[in-house]
């Protein structure tokens, strides 16, 4: 395997585990919040969905957002099945891009997120999406602790 396929393994994996999760959770509770300041259930999942939208703009930019708009901005929340089927488009496309870059690429690709005063390889911005969304996951799971829901095995 080279890196390209051990970064697609890595994102494939995350989102199999996330969907696992989030489809581990009874609908009733996809409004819950443990405090007015936090997101929702349903506000953290579409949060990961758009997020990696919005990095995978920052790739094709090199960093520059220029005058970014969201696909998701003015749409309502809705179940988690649409919120899936919404976002699958852009998923594709995230991992379509991947698939085009070369090994040399994640070394020789720089990310300059002048907003926030940071310069990274892409290889190393790649795995830092990744790690957003395995971020989340731990949240979430601790947000089924507190509400002593059953919380879904993504461990296999």
């Amino acid at each position: 395997m080279d890196s390209i396929e051990i970064i697609l393994l890595n994102f494939s994996e995350i989102r199999r585990r996330s969907i696992k999760l989030w489809q581990g959770i009874p609908e009733q509770y996809m409004n819950w919040k443990p405090d007015k300041e936090a997101f929702s259930i349903i506000e953290m999942i579409r949060h990961v969905l758009e997020g990696e939208h919005l990095y995978h703009k920052i790739i094709e930019n090199k960093g520059n957002l220029g005058d970014y708009a969201s696909p998701w901005q003015n749409r309502s929340y809705s179940t988690l099945r649409e919120e899936l089927k919404f976002a699958e488009k852009y998923r594709n496309d995230f991992i379509n891009m991947i698939k085009t870059l070369t090994v040399s690429d994640l070394e020789n690709i720089s990310i300059k997120r002048t907003e926030v005063g940071q310069i990274k390889k892409l290889g190393d911005y790649l795995n830092r999406i990744a790690y957003h969304e395995s971020v989340h996951t731990g949240q979430m799971l601790h947000y089924l602790r507190i509400i002593n829901i059953e919380r879904p095995l993504i461990w296999d």
